[in-house]
């Protein structure tokens, strides 16, 4: 019986974290998750709610990542001025650095991927992003809606 597209985008996403998390134990001794966690803190706002919003986690799932990464001295985590217990986060030169190589690895792996596969990049890219922006917009007018589900 054949399966739909969400069922094989949830396979192939499930399948490229899979590959991303071996790929970079292997290359940069560290985890798919902590990655996604710093490259979260460049892409978002800088605070630690923002940070789990962009990776789709609790506050206290992100909290325990935070305080580990500023441990091994990835990220800085300081208490934001009137802020109550918000924490605004920002990578370390050592965390940057981490962040650009496993970027450039993984993306250069994808592109060969997709090379491979012989789908076209440009549109593939272009159609990736337009559901993206679609689920942007979803998850704005209805505050934490995720998706589709």
């Amino acid at each position: 019986m054949p399966h739909g597209l969400g069922y094989e985008l949830h396979k192939l996403t499930a399948r490229l974290d899979r590959a991303a998390d071996d790929l970079l134990r292997r290359e940069e001794g560290t985890t798919y998750a902590r990655f996604l966690a710093l490259f979260a803190v460049g892409e978002s706002h800088g605070s630690q709610r923002d940070v789990a919003n962009w990776l789709g986690q609790s506050e206290p799932s992100t909290s325990r990542m935070v305080t580990v990464l500023a441990e091994e001295g990835f990220l800085e985590a300081a208490r934001r001025e009137g802020g109550g217990n918000r924490h605004q986060l920002r990578l370390t030169t050592s965390g940057a650095e981490l962040v650009e190589r496993c970027s450039r690895l993984l993306e250069a792996r994808f592109d060969d991927l997709v090379r491979r596969s012989g789908v076209p990049y440009e549109p593939y890219q272009r159609h990736t992003r337009r559901l993206l922006h679609q689920l942007e917009v979803n998850e704005g007018h209805h505050g934490n809606a995720r998706g589709t589900a």
